[in-house]
């Protein structure tokens, strides 16, 4: 099984915001920076994620933006993620938005195969207020292709017996991992859809491809995929980066940004139940150049606090006097589980401290939006410099 969220940042983006709907929205795009997602009435307009967001304003006049909200992101993909794992311990995670499940074991205890993607799209809509799509086959390969055929909010569900007839029809475009440079090459060959696929013989494909990816093509023709859903390797880092509306050598407000960077992956970390060992940031200039910069913690870590007084030392040791700042991120890396690692207390450490104070915050965004409880310093515009 494959289930991929609907347009996962607009939509999460939107949840609470209906009127929005019906209309061409995109996250992100402010200013210079690029749109980070569309909606599906954006999209039906030429607009896509990744499209410079001054193109896409020209493509589509009276474009309306919404701000991205990284902790709501991270706050639903982690519920999203739960209710996977409520329903096999066999989940293989594809992104923030999407997994392959093996619901094998499932069937007993949940019925069959479609019963239970029709269980997860209802968990998923009750519990995150957002759609997804599910594709269900005998192989990841056709469940990933059965997704994308039941984009938006839907099923489809290919048994084995049906593989054939589901593919063969499908523009080669619709196969999943093929891009336009492999379907180009394709099309030079008289290969239009799957069904041309498979009538082209293997020796052709592997001469025209490579000896693998040729082989890989004609069995992906008739459903074959012998790769199986397996848990997929631990995140080792969490980050956050944000673009400057103009660029600015003010150190107070690369600090203040360098404090939002900082809360956005310490909530991250105690959301995925981890602690950071490493931190780093990223310094780009106007004129595009980039530098990084890591120091070890003093204890590994989860609290925005510690994570920025790191931050805002790192970028003290950098020449950075005069220059003009395009973009500043904040890594956590060498993370560790929060549950196992010991944090040495200082002697002059409250009973209670920061920790509990984000650990309350989390608690009440996840109740009542992520913007409930903020910090002042990130709720105040920075004062310039002088």
């Amino acid at each position: 099984m494959h289930v991929d969220m609907d347009a996962f940042f607009a939509s999460v983006a939107l949840r609470h915001r209906p009127e929005l709907w019906d209309v061409p929205v995109i996250v992100g795009g402010a200013h210079r920076s690029v749109v980070l997602a569309a909606n599906y009435p954006a999209r039906r307009l030429g607009i896509s994620s990744g499209m410079p967001a001054m193109r896409a304003r020209r493509l589509v006049p009276g474009l309306i933006t919404v701000p991205p909200d990284y902790d709501a992101f991270s706050t639903v993909s982690a519920g999203i993620f739960a209710i996977f794992d409520s329903i096999t311990a066999h989940v293989e995670r594809g992104s923030i938005e999407e997994a392959f499940l093996d619901v094998t074991g499932a069937i007993r205890r949940l019925g069959p195969p479609a019963q239970i993607g029709e269980q997860i799209r209802a968990t998923v809509a009750d519990e995150q207020q957002i759609t997804c799509s599910v594709g269900i086959g005998p192989t990841r390969f056709v469940a990933k292709v059965a997704s994308r055929q039941a984009k938006p909010d839907g099923l489809v569900e290919v048994t084995p017996d049906r593989v054939a007839d589901f593919l063969h029809p499908l523009a080669v475009e619709e196969l999943w991992g093929i891009g336009r440079s492999t379907a180009e090459g394709l099309h030079r060959l008289g290969i239009f859809t799957v069904a041309d696929l498979a009538r082209m013989p293997r020796p052709v494909l592997q001469h025209a491809f490579g000896q693998r990816y040729g082989a890989m093509l004609a069995d992906l023709a008739w459903g074959r995929d012998g790769r199986r859903v397996t848990l997929g390797a631990r995140e080792h880092s969490t980050g956050a980066q944000e673009t400057f509306a103009v660029d600015t050598a003010d150190p107070r407000i690369i600090e203040r940004e360098l404090l939002r960077m900082s809360a956005r992956v310490a909530h991250r970390l105690r959301t995925s139940g981890k602690l950071a060992r490493t931190l780093s940031i990223s310094i780009r200039y106007s004129d595009f150049s980039t530098v990084t910069r890591s120091a070890v913690l003093p204890t590994p870590s989860d609290v925005t606090g510690e994570l920025h007084a790191v931050a805002v030392r790192l970028f003290a040791r950098l020449a950075t006097r005069g220059k003009r700042i395009r973009r500043v991120g904040v890594r956590g890396e060498q993370m560790v589980p929060a549950g196992n690692t010991y944090r040495q207390p200082l002697l002059t450490d409250p009973e209670r401290g920061w920790r509990e104070v984000e650990q309350a915050m989390d608690a009440a965004g996840a109740k009542f939006g992520s913007k409930a409880v903020q910090r002042l310093a990130l709720v105040r515009p920075a004062r310039p410099a002088g």
